[in-house]
């Protein structure tokens, strides 16, 4: 067993667990068009995306649910894996 290696692949951003996605990106996409679903095709969710602009964020409940979770970290990917600030990675 090569503790280098296990040790470097743990300090990297693991692709199963985290987005590649920016968190910045996904905030700033999420509070400016959020009413619009920009944020949703932006991380890959082109269905709910197209609902979200059909519907205006769902009257902007939608949108405002949404940019909670995207503060808080709990926002996902179409592959599921969360968008997070990189300091939370860090930690």
């Amino acid at each position: 067993m090569n503790t280098t290696n296990e040790q470097s692949s743990t300090s990297s951003m693991d692709p199963q667990i985290y987005s590649p996605k920016s968190y910045m990106v996904t905030l700033i996409l999420c509070f400016i068009f959020g009413g619009f679903g920009i944020h949703r095709f932006y991380v890959g969710k082109v269905g709910t995306g197209i609902l979200m602009l059909l519907t205006l964020g769902g009257l902007g409940i939608w949108a405002l649910i949404d940019l909670v979770l995207v503060v808080s970290g709990s926002f996902k990917d179409s592959e599921n894996r969360a968008i997070v600030h990189p300091k939370t990675i860090a930690r």
